[in-house]
């Protein structure tokens, strides 16, 4: 593979040689840019994806990969508030619909088949990638939107290094990060620790609540909605990462990694709630531990891999209310308790510059026990909940082949088991063709065939589950055309553009069942039709000897139609967009780089969603349209004893008042400060 490496780094280097040893001033810091020449790397043959920065993931210690996701994608974070669950939606489909690995190994709730992303702190993951529709095939199934694929890796140093960062925010917010690593010539290790606590108490006007003002004749002189706090919205969240990496002389690489994380969340009272939450307690608590174990051997005309891992989770959610007498009672008491083991083995071989071959078989054992204790279980049989485990095999096979220079294309066959159902085959083929060299013009497109098997809530819960359900599945089309251009030391400029179309049939939703309809029950109902256009563009510009723009840019366009029958003569969902996806969504994130000073601007966008399936546009039924803006200043000194950075950011610098979920608001204006210091130990 060839690649044309831009030298702006080489700007960077004279720069910094024409200063004083220890001069700071002149020291830029800039991201390498990179245009892809005549010959790509075979694995990317017809791929639709999207990398994350590392600059961008370890900008702030206070952003999860959610706040990551919204300002660099087109993915829709639908959140409950802030610092409350957050997940993720590709191209119109549900969260469910979205795989997320790490370190390899799948971390998608086997509960609930969803992803929380407000859990993810961004600076614990330093290497993050999209993959879009027929793409996330490449990672594992199920993806029917697509997947997210996470990892760490080690740095490039010897001997120890430190990082520790302070962060003090608006609403009692305080973010706590520290790093220390320390390596030698074939090994290294590292620790990661964060903290972070809010009480979260920001103010916002509840448009939901309506009070009016009476004379002494009881008539209504005015009205006015009122200001309130965020109630029961306080958290505390630990993180502790462990690697250690080992390269032996043999070649081969070896690495562990185990993440465990301590959490307590209380779950904000909503716009319409009335209650007094000193008699209330509304809270989730989780303790999970995340470890894998991992192994590879690299040659000239191949590389084998092997990896393992073990995941234990215990989450608890508790909701105790007043009675009416005075007293208190459990009305959910909810446990559930997780443990998955992880295999993966994988091997890649090159049998010459035109054929590259690729395989894997991966497999994950569940067990779970989830029991609302809230309510007496007969016998051994939870009256609420259920205990069950499942076996998740998948096996993958990839052929790719370059006939010449400019064309490529891939052929990848995956199966899977679950329980004891397998799937029937899925394939996708992939191809790409460079349509010129001026300008590094590349056509893509991909079809594939895809499945999603239901989770164990959806199959064994008590009450409600439904063992008959079918897994849901479908086709998807991609289409797009990249390209890179630029003048080395100049500028560059990088852009994509896909249009995609997919089809899913056997759609799981709930429905109210019994006589009563005291519980709802999963069915595959409907039909859906998702398709649109995905943009994305990058420029990067020296604009003087000391001054830099850099610009990134997403647009995404996805209507999501529910193409069902009827349920019934009052059913007004068919031919409409699905709740919750916003039809139209935008992102810009701008960065000005001045000796040692950086201003960042974010900005994004997201239409209108509707909470309900009718498309009803009531004040209950829709959510309006915002814009969310946000700008940071970043100072560096350089003094001999270490490297300090400062950091002033706003958040949400227009004060706009939104929703991401009904009855859940979001804060206004607020305010972080950053202090991040990084010691050199004698270096310099």
């Amino acid at each position: 593979m060839k690649r044309l490496i831009l030298p702006l780094a080489t700007l960077l280097l004279a720069a910094s040689a024409a200063a004083a040893p220890d001069d700071p001033v002149r020291t830029v810091s800039i991201r390498e840019v990179s245009v892809s020449a005549l010959r790509r790397p075979m694995k990317q043959i017809g791929i639709q994806r999207t990398e994350i920065d590392t600059a961008v993931l370890h900008e702030s210690i206070s952003l999860s990969m959610a706040d990551i996701l919204s300002h660099n994608s087109t993915v829709f974070i639908k959140q409950y508030g802030r610092g409350t669950e957050a997940t993720a939606s590709f191209r119109g489909t549900a969260p469910e619909h979205t795989q997320v690995l790490w370190n390899g190994m799948r971390i998608t709730s086997p509960v609930m088949g969803m992803t929380d992303f407000s859990m993810i702190p961004a600076h614990f993951v330093d290497e993050a990638e999209l993959l879009h529709g027929t793409s996330s095939l490449q990672a594992a199934g199920g993806g029917l939107g697509g997947a997210i694929t996470l990892a760490t890796r080690p740095l490039d140093t010897r001997g120890p290094a430190l990082q520790y960062t302070q962060g003090i925010g608006s609403f009692t917010t305080f973010d706590e990060y520290l790093r220390f690593t320390y390596g030698g010539r074939r090994w290294q290790t590292s620790t990661r620790f964060s903290c972070s606590t809010s009480r979260n108490d920001y103010r916002y006007r509840n448009y939901d609540k309506k009070i009016f003002l009476y004379d002494d004749e009881h008539r209504v002189t005015g009205s006015y909605y009122p200001v309130e706090r965020n109630r029961n919205g306080e958290w505390r969240d630990l993180h502790l990462l462990q690697e250690f990496y080992l390269r032996t002389r043999g070649g081969d690489r070896w690495s562990l990694n185990a993440w465990y994380l301590d959490s307590k969340r209380g779950l904000p009272a909503t716009t319409v709630s009335y209650r007094d939450d000193d008699r209330i307690v509304n809270e989730g608590r989780e303790r999970t531990l995340r470890s894998v174990a991992g192994w590879e051997r690299t040659r000239t005309a191949g590389r084998l891999a092997a990896k393992a891992g073990y995941i234990y989770s215990r989450t608890a959610y508790d909701f105790r209310n007043d009675r009416g007498d005075g007293t208190t009672a459990d009305m959910m008491h909810v446990r559930n308790r997780v443990h998955t083991l992880f295999a993966d083995l994988a091997g890649e071989y090159r049998p010459g510059e035109r054929w590259y071959f690729t395989a894997a078989a991966t497999a994950h054992q569940h067990f779970v026990r989830s029991i609302d204790h809230s309510v007496v279980s007969v016998g051994n049989t939870p009256a609420i909940g259920y205990d069950k485990g499942r076996i998740e095999l998948s096996l993958t096979a990839t052929a790719r082949w370059r006939p010449v220079d400019r064309f490529g294309l891939a052929f990848t066959l995956r199966e899977e088991l679950f329980g004891d159902r397998w799937s029937p085959a899925v394939p996708a083929l992939f191809a790409d063709w460079v349509v010129s060299e001026r300008g590094s013009v590349t056509f893509k497109a991909s079809v594939s065939r895809n499945y999603r098997f239901p989770t164990l809530t959806d199959l064994y819960f008590r009450p409600g589950g439904n063992a008959e359900l079918r897994p849901e599945h479908g086709f998807t089309y991609d289409a797009g055309v990249s390209f890179a251009a630029g003048r080395p030391g100049s500028w560059s400029l990088t852009g994509e553009a896909t249009a995609f179309d997919s089809y899913i049939d056997d759609w799981i939703i709930r429905l109210p069942m019994g006589g009563s309809k005291s519980f709802w029950q999963p069915r595959n109902m409907k039909r859906v039709h998702s398709y649109g256009v995905e943009t994305k563009a990058s420029l990067d510009v020296r604009l003087a000897a000391e001054w830099r723009l850099a610009l990134d840019g997403t647009f995404g366009w996805t209507p999501s139609i529910n193409r069902s029958e009827p349920l019934g003569d009052n059913d007004q969902s068919v031919g409409k967009q699905l709740v919750y996806v916003p039809e139209f969504s935008s992102a810009v994130t701008g960065r000005l780089d001045w000796r040692t000073w950086r201003l960042t601007y974010k900005w994004n966008y997201y239409s209108s969603r509707y909470t309900m399936s009718s498309n009803d546009d009531t004040l209950t039924g829709r959510l309006t349209p915002y814009l969310m803006n946000d700008v940071s200043l970043e100072k560096r000194f350089a003094p001999r004893w270490a490297d300090l950075t400062l950091r002033c950011a706003v958040n949400n610098l227009f004060d706009e008042e939104y929703k991401s979920v009904l009855a859940r608001p979001m804060p206004g204006i607020h305010f972080e400060f950053f202090l991040e210091i990084r010691p050199r130990f004698g270096r310099r």
